[in-house]
Order: C-alpha cells, then structure tokens, then sequence
C-alpha cells in the first residue's frame, strides 16, 4: 500500500477531517491534503508528527507494513 492511501484510511479509521490532522501536526489544510493526493512528497519531519499524533509507527504510516504497531516506548 502507498503511504497516501495509508494516510487517508488512518484518519477515517479515527473520524477526523483533514483540516484536524493538520492543525495537530501544524501545517496548513491544503498542504495536508496534498500529501494526501499525492500531488507532494511527504517531509520526514511531517511523518515523525504524525507518528506522534495518532502514536502509530512509520512502517504502518508509510505502508510498508500492515500491522498496526504503536510507536515504540522511549
């Protein structure tokens, strides 16, 4: 699976709207949603928040795997 689908499906997994996930990572709507589209690459910076913000690991985030692992314990 491509990580933009992947990004899709984990925010509809948890209800919210593109427009919050956005504000939670602290990034305007519109560049969200193009990484989404895939129309942009997404930064490293912008996956490490997102791993923080939904605490779900960058190989789930990214696609390369199917299992749903939190991110590890620091």
């Amino acid at each position: 699976m491509y990580y933009t689908q992947r990004l899709k499906d984990i925010r509809e997994f948890y209800e919210l709207t593109q427009e919050q996930v956005a504000q939670g990572i602290g990034m305007k709507q519109e560049q969200y949603q193009r990484y989404e589209a895939g129309k942009n690459e997404i930064k490293a910076s912008h996956i490490i928040k997102l791993c923080h913000f939904y605490n779900l690991s960058a190989d789930y985030i990214l696609g390369i795997t199917s299992i749903r692992k939190e991110m590890p314990k620091r």
